[in-house]
């Protein structure tokens, strides 16, 4: 049992900030905590789930009007990177760290309780990201140990176990994920999933079409090298995937950081440019099938594009880590100092 951090109203009056997009709102809300948020997890446009630092997690279950928030009991010193939100009463968190840091928790109770389901033991295995196909399939992925992947993946939502090292390509000299939004790993329902990698000579993108089992591996165009890569995986369908990402230690250059396929990953093109500085650390495609807004954030705003990330507009200039949508409309932004934002999509 816990504490709560408390629970916040969010005015009805909030303020929202104009953007380059008018027809865009990014509606400020009051998150109850003052940690770095670095990943969302969307339902729908009520149901929102927020994992951050100091063990920080934060949900809503009316579209934002309240967020109650709280720490994770005696785990104040993990930092929670990635989060994957079922329902208004049960999540899954990940936190990221050497060894034992890494660790994997589950709650069906709306936080009332929370379950230790999986701690790394591998002293050198960093987890990054994980990915859901439903309630109970997904799979967890960290940076390369001794010159291999370490995936490992759950089939009943409880138990968690390693993909076999022969299943997985060889990885490159320190290649791995970037724990920055929780969307370097994507999965896509019934079976197909993907991993960015970077800190390598080549960003990659590791692709497997049957829920873990197989891994293949492709080059994309962004640029590969120490603290550069790809940080963020955003999925319209089995064809449409945006790789975007970056140098994450130069904050104040604009970079090319957005690469696009069409054919699910076998091949990759460069996209436009992002008209904010420094890198992506998060992207989400908003669910619609037919309108595929796309929005990435980093430490140097956010931007929205209409045409899978060949062009783009600033909405914001506040420091962002994660997005996610829960709907054709509705997404969430996340970062710094508690930060979370409502961003309100235009209808077509």
């Amino acid at each position: 049992m816990f504490a709560f951090a408390g629970v916040i109203a969010a005015s009805a009056s909030a303020p929202w900030r104009r953007t380059q997009a008018p027809d865009i709102r990014v509606v400020v809300q009051q998150s109850g905590t003052t940690a770095l948020l670095q990943d969302v997890s969307a339902v729908d446009s009520s149901i929102v789930w927020v994992g951050g630092h100091a063990a920080t997690w934060s949900v809503t279950t009316d579209g934002g009007a309240h967020w109650r928030s709280s720490v994770m009991p005696r785990a104040d010193s993990l930092e929670f990177r990635d989060v994957h939100a079922v329902d208004a009463r049960t999540a899954y968190l990940l936190s990221s760290g050497l060894g034992d840091r890494s660790r994997i928790y589950k709650t069906t109770d709306g936080g009332a309780s929370w379950t230790l389901e999986f701690t790394a033991r591998d002293p050198k295995a960093f987890f990054d990201c994980f990915a859901f196909w439903d309630a109970n399939h997904g799979f967890a992925m960290s940076d390369a140990v001794d010159g291999h992947f370490l995936v490992i993946a759950t089939k009943d939502g409880v138990h968690w176990s390693g993909v076999s090292a022969p299943s997985l390509p060889a990885a490159q000299p320190n290649e791995g994920g970037f724990a920055a939004s929780g969307t370097c790993a994507m999965a896509l329902p019934p079976s197909d999933g993907w991993i960015g990698t970077g800190n390598a000579p080549k960003a990659r993108v590791l692709r497997t079409g049957d829920r873990g089992a197989t891994w293949d591996v492709v080059t994309t165009p962004l640029a590969g090298d120490t603290s550069e890569g790809i940080t963020s995986l955003a999925v319209r369908d089995a064809r449409h995937i945006v790789a975007l990402g970056g140098h994450i230690a130069r904050l104040t250059a604009y970079q090319d950081e957005v690469a696009i396929t069409d054919n699910g990953g076998r091949s990759w093109t460069a996209g436009g440019r992002l008209p904010f500085p420094g890198p992506v650390f998060g992207a989400a495609y908003a669910r619609s099938a037919d309108d595929p807004w796309l929005v990435a954030v980093g430490p140097g705003g956010a931007a929205a594009s209409h045409d899978d990330g060949l062009t783009w507009t600033r909405i914001d200039t506040a420091a962002y880590w994660s997005v996610g949508f829960g709907s054709a409309r509705v997404g969430w932004a996340v970062g710094p100092h508690g930060r979370i934002a409502r961003i309100e999509l235009p209808a077509r």
